[in-house]
């Protein structure tokens, strides 16, 4: 076992959970709580993470979607009165990399091209039906079209699909009370 630190802000009822039962999972209902309005929109994303992160045979039964960590310190925000910054110490096998711009394209229902001729591509297209990937994959009227851009997706895992940007973090699929080894509040 390779042990790495990560760090996760969360509501201090997460610590709370973690002390009473040595053991967190995210749930659906915390997400709703989370985005409220957008909470449609991005329990899309999340449904779509959960069921094609790469380790999800790892996945414990009773769990929903996996916790964010990041991977250094300071790409913490700092936390305010209701939540706490967990230092952790994970088995490095248990952590998931995710691409943040790659990520963000998802979260907008966008289309991850393989290269700059595969974006051109899929422009085209879409020009040529006079719509735009969020469209397509929020409405029933582009199927093909909305196939093709959830199923880029699976780029998110794809390393040799570069974006301009190659800032990552981390998901597990679960918190363990032993792991923790600094609390901030």
């Amino acid at each position: 076992m390779t042990a790495r630190k990560v760090w996760t802000k969360q509501h201090k009822n997460v610590l709370k959970v973690l002390e009473e039962t040595g053991r967190y999972t995210v749930k659906k209902e915390y997400i709703c709580l989370d985005m409220k309005e957008q909470k449609d929109l991005i329990l899309t994303a999340y449904d779509w993470l959960s069921q094609h992160m790469p380790n999800k045979s790892a996945k414990p039964k009773d769990v929903q979607y996996p916790v964010w960590v990041s991977l250094t310190e300071d790409a913490v925000m700092m936390p305010d009165e209701n939540e706490v910054v967990l230092e952790l110490s994970v088995d490095e096998s248990l952590i998931t990399l995710i691409n943040v711009t790659k990520w963000g394209m998802i979260l907008n229902y966008s289309y991850i091209p393989r290269n700059e001729k595969d974006a051109a591509a899929h422009q085209e297209l879409l020009s040529l039906y006079g719509t735009s990937d969020a469209q397509a994959v929020m409405t029933p009227f582009y199927p093909e079209i909305r196939r093709e851009v959830v199923e880029s997706w699976s780029r998110l895992f794809d390393d040799s699909v570069l974006s301009e940007n190659s800032c990552y973090y981390g998901l597990i699929w679960e918190m363990r009370k032993e792991w923790i080894t600094t609390i901030r509040q």
